[in-house]
């Protein structure tokens, strides 16, 4: 069953000034909860994924800006933007790409395309290998989709933000939308009103679990990551598109180099002096390039081979 409401009463909702999402909020009962999606405009489907510690607002400069010519769905995770927790969620990224995967089938999507980045990305193509044929081409910003145990890089990142550190700043000072998200940005700092609209989800502060609990994941889920990497030989790297922020403190050049030694025959588009948040801080240039490439046409500022 699918309960909607208005633009107007999702922001009254949220607190958010009008016209900040204008977009019809979307409800369905998955595996237990009450799951939140917008799904915009008519076409090809882009599925979009968000990561830490945002929710389907994020994607709404794409959805915008590509909702002329495509069906534009973006969901929010369990536990993120309006979704609610499931009863005894541990908010591990298999149970997120479960529910995303159960939200495919409900919506019979097929032949769609992926856009998601950071923990966006591994549950988005854990959910796609998990329904087959649903979604065939992959817009990947900064992600990854392999264990990095052992990387100090990605090692001291986990045990702080994903330990008792990150746990006491994300319940008492909602750390990781007050700290994290705007030492993120490279081409200036984010509005007020946008870093609002982030916290207002996350109110109380027992909403902020998930957003601690993703750090620790990054190391913890390492069989979940192992299988997931297994999986990757199933795409069709002609069919693979990478938007990489060039200054984003997460996921570096090392990263990069690695998905294309896995997708050679992918698409890259460097995006200059950008941080980890592309899609706020880079959301025009990720426009152009979805577009072009989807069209069949070069996108702007692609990289060489």
């Amino acid at each position: 069953m699918v309960t909607t409401l208005s633009p107007t009463q999702a922001e009254s909702q949220l607190s958010l000034a009008p016209g900040q999402f204008p977009f019809e909020s979307r409800y369905r009962n998955i595996h237990g909860a009450r799951i939140h999606y917008v799904d915009e405009g008519d076409g090809p489907v882009l599925f979009m994924v968000h990561g830490n510690p945002t929710w389907s607002f994020l994607y709404r400069h794409l959805i915008l800006g590509l909702r002329h010519r495509f069906r534009c769905i973006a969901v929010d995770l369990p536990g993120f933007g309006l979704s609610e927790t499931p009863a005894g969620f541990g908010f591990r990224p298999e149970e997120h790409a479960a529910r995303v995967a159960a939200l495919l089938a409900e919506l019979q999507i097929e032949g769609g395309t992926l856009i998601a980045h950071d923990w966006g990305g591994p549950i988005g193509l854990a959910a796609a290998f998990a329904q087959p044929g649903r979604l065939t081409r992959f817009v990947l910003g900064n992600t990854w989709a392999w264990p990095v145990n052992g990387i100090w890089h990605f090692e001291w990142f986990s045990r702080l933000m994903g330990g008792p550190v990150g746990r006491f700043g994300a319940r008492r000072f909602n750390l990781f939308v007050n700290g994290v998200l705007p030492a993120a940005m490279r081409r200036g700092p984010l509005p007020e009103a946008v870093l609002a609209a982030y916290r207002a989800p996350l109110q109380p502060a027992e909403r902020r679990t998930g957003t601690h609990a993703f750090p620790r994941c990054i190391t913890a889920s390492r069989d979940f990551l192992a299988g997931l990497a297994d999986g990757l030989g199933k795409i069709d790297g002609t069919q693979v598109l990478f938007l990489w922020p060039d200054r984003d403190i997460a996921f570096r050049d090392i990263e990069l180099a690695r998905w294309k030694s896995l997708f050679p025959q992918a698409t890259t588009v460097i995006l200059p002096n950008c941080g980890h948040y592309l899609w706020e801080e880079a959301a025009d240039e990720a426009v152009s390039a979805i577009d072009a490439w989807l069209g069949g046409k070069q996108p702007p500022g692609q990289a060489e081979p």
